[in-house]
């Protein structure tokens, strides 16, 4: 059985036919409607291929963002916390987050997946060291208030959030498909279907070679993350996990408020 879910509750993925989405109510932009969408499918590439669609410089930059928004993020909960932060130890996670950076080759984005990788499964280990896996959706709301700031708007509604999972996907070599309206305005709905998930791959390969995992998945974290991000943003987010034969995969879909109450 599949397992679907509302918002940013993370459910482990189990294999079977696929369940009905759901969407959360919110409030944000509204956006004018497509009749008709466009699909752009992304094919399985090796490890190390070039993302098309993607240059080196633009993959590194979305690494050191996706970096600057976990860290800002993590540092903005730990704020809110009050006395409770442990400053100590939190100064020292960051010496470790910010250790041997690749400056000297800033469009290296092999490097800089190493780093934000490492990175997350540092702060990821930080925090439920001290707070249990329950924190991470407020670790993942925290880190969506940076991303509303540094993530550009494109002008085209709920594509743009959809756009931005997407590029993580690429980042990965996931293989993946987004159903998008078309034409330039901004969209009132859009979705993206992974049918096979890099970062589980990635994550395997990371663990081989001794990177310490907290998580036994990353849809635990990942769910929370892109739904924060998607309502930051002001949109309804819905996800599906699933999972088959050809591995872990997902599909996201976001919408612009109040359009099934106006339609």
């Amino acid at each position: 059985m599949s397992a679907a879910a509302k918002g940013a509750t993370a459910v482990d993925p189990a294999p079977g036919p696929a369940a009905p989405l759901s969407v959360d109510s919110g409030s944000g932009p509204r956006a004018s409607a497509g009749h008709s969408s466009e699909r752009v499918t992304a094919p399985r590439r090796p490890a190390g291929s070039v993302i098309a669609g993607m240059s080196d410089a633009e993959r590194a930059a979305l690494w050191r963002q996706r970096l600057h928004e976990a860290e800002a993020g993590l540092t903005r909960f730990l704020v809110s916390r009050g006395g409770d932060a442990d400053l100590e130890a939190w100064f020292g996670l960051q010496a470790e987050l910010f250790a041997d950076l690749p400056l000297s080759s800033p469009d290296m984005p092999s490097e800089w997946q190493r780093v934000f990788f490492r990175g997350q499964a540092l702060m990821e280990r930080f925090l439920i060291s001290r707070y249990g896996e329950e924190i991470l959706a407020e670790w993942a709301a925290s880190n969506a208030e940076v991303h509303r700031t540094v993530e550009p708007d494109f002008g085209r509604g709920a594509a743009d959030p959809i756009r931005r999972i997407a590029r993580q996907a690429e980042l990965y070599g996931s293989d993946y498909e987004l159903d998008l309206p078309p034409g330039p305005g901004p969209a009132i709905t859009a979705a993206l279907a992974i049918t096979h998930c890099g970062i589980w791959d990635y994550r395997e390969k990371a663990r081989s070679n001794g990177v310490r995992l907290t998580l036994a998945s990353p849809c635990t974290y990942c769910t929370h993350a892109m739904s924060a991000n998607v309502r930051a943003k002001g949109y309804d987010v819905s996800y599906e996990l699933r999972q088959d034969g050809d591995g872990h995969g997902c599909h996201w879909r976001a919408t612009a408020p109040n359009t099934a109450q106006e339609a």
